[in-house]
């Protein structure tokens, strides 16, 4: 993403005969490791109370907004559009319309580009896009065979139709589908993708637990600092309000290094502390026309400006999208690596980063893989996920990419930042990396 506080260039990487299209502002409801506080809600439960945030914080009317977006992965099957049912529980009119998108870790990254392109469409002016992810339930199947008995007994007529179907039940019907973060086309779970890569790169267990130590502690000072403002309270109904992350938590290496590997055994390297968590949580982000948002009075934080989607191979590069999108959404930009100020990355697993900063780093991969004479570079650490990640902040996989957005955008209002860069890498090997500048308040 690219975005700008203190004006350094003249570059406004505005485009000639499209609106500009301006963050307003972004807010999530505390991501919680699952099973926790809301463990007993539905998926629009918590897309509704992220919707509410945000228009407590903005007091944007809500018949001014024309359209709403959500992402979500694993769908509850009561609630597929979970953007309508969660606009309706917030209050929204029902002539508001309202979808649900999908795709993998990156589903409300592709709410907000769509959100941007029906703005720059001149289909609207106030998009609300968001995501959610409620990991503590998710649908469990019955069997094919055990599915298709029971749909017949439901068209069954009578009493020996019924038990001439039931009599066919064997043991091996009962046994139930669970549902795996795991690729359809190559039937792998996302941690053996990640252990393979970090083996690919010479990525090693040490450097891992580094990395995710480092990404809790940047996380816990910037939740003791103040510095995590998009999150907003939650009053979950029968229990207390969250008001907080509650994934934080900065280990010693000694005691990760305890861990045993967790897909890979027993030599791989991705254990439960260097891999993201499964969390529950929301987001809700406001985006406008520019022109709509100055004469409705709001000071915008951030500019939306490019965003580019790559696909990799699913097998040998699912995790490696950062490193394809980057060079390309910055060619487009007219910008160089050393122009960014502020880099949000979705952590997925500590290897798949430093797997990523690796292969950006290389020439020879540059070459050899992407078809360029040389490499685009690896974003200096010290501008890199300062205030924590998904290792530590948590991963509800439809929600991250407005957190990324959001902490870009409020990140280059604090260290006087032009430019920032979000990516994030998805399954089927998609990333979208996003551009924006801020402005100068």
């Amino acid at each position: 993403s690219l975005f700008t506080v203190q004006p350094k260039t003249k570059k406004t990487l505005g485009k000639t005969g499209v609106k500009n299209v301006v963050v307003v502002e972004g807010v999530r409801i505390p991501f919680l490791q699952s099973g926790t506080s809301y463990a007993d809600l539905m998926p629009h439960d918590l897309a509704r109370a992220a919707l509410q945030g945000l228009l407590t914080r903005t007091s944007v009317p809500r018949d001014v907004v024309d359209y709403i977006v959500y992402g979500t992965v694993i769908q509850e099957v009561k609630t597929s559009n979970v953007a309508r049912e969660a606009a309706l529980g917030a209050g929204f009119s029902d002539k508001t319309p309202a979808h649900t998108v999908t795709m993998a870790c990156i589903s409300s990254n592709q709410a907000m580009t769509t959100g941007v392109g029906m703005i720059a469409a001149g289909q609207c002016d106030v998009v609300v896009a968001g995501g959610v992810e409620l990991m503590s339930d998710v649908p469990i199947r019955h069997s094919r065979k055990m599915r298709k008995t029971m749909l017949t007994l439901n068209r069954a007529k009578t009493l020996g139709q019924k038990l001439s179907l039931i009599s066919k039940i064997r043991p091996d019907y009962f046994a139930p589908e669970l549902p795996a973060v795991a690729e359809f086309s190559t039937s792998e779970t996302m941690g053996h993708s990640a252990d393979r890569l970090a083996a690919a790169f010479g990525i090693s267990r040490l450097e891992q637990d580094e990395y995710a130590l480092r990404s809790h502690t940047l996380a816990k000072k910037a939740q003791d600092e103040g510095l995590l403002q998009d999150v907003v309270p939650f009053k979950v109904p029968g229990r207390d309000t969250v008001t907080k992350d509650n994934g934080i938590r900065p280990s010693s290496m000694e005691q990760m290094g305890k861990l045993k590997p967790a897909f890979v055994k027993p030599y791989g390297t991705v254990t439960a502390a260097n891999s993201s968590f499964l969390t529950d949580g929301a987001s809700a982000i406001l985006i406008m026309s520019e022109e709509k948002a100055l004469a409705m009075g709001y000071k915008p934080k951030a500019y939306l400006r490019d965003f580019v989607y790559v696909s990799q191979d699913p097998k040998d590069q699912l995790l490696l999208g950062p490193t394809y999108a980057t060079p390309k959404v910055l060619e487009r930009a007219g910008l160089s690596l050393s122009d960014i100020d502020v880099f949000e990355f979705h952590e997925a697993f500590a290897g798949q980063i430093l797997a990523n900063l690796k292969a950006m780093d290389s020439d020879w991969f540059a070459q050899n893989y992407m078809g360029r004479k040389s490499k685009v570079g690896a974003p200096p650490l010290d501008k890199f996920n300062t205030w924590g990640g998904s290792l530590s902040l948590g991963h509800p996989f439809g929600a991250t990419g407005c957190r990324l957005v959001i902490t870009a955008a409020h990140r280059l209002k604090k260290e006087g930042g032009q430019y920032g860069l979000v990516a994030a890498c998805a399954a089927g090997g998609q990333v979208m990396v996003l551009g924006s500048s801020v402005f100068p308040w």
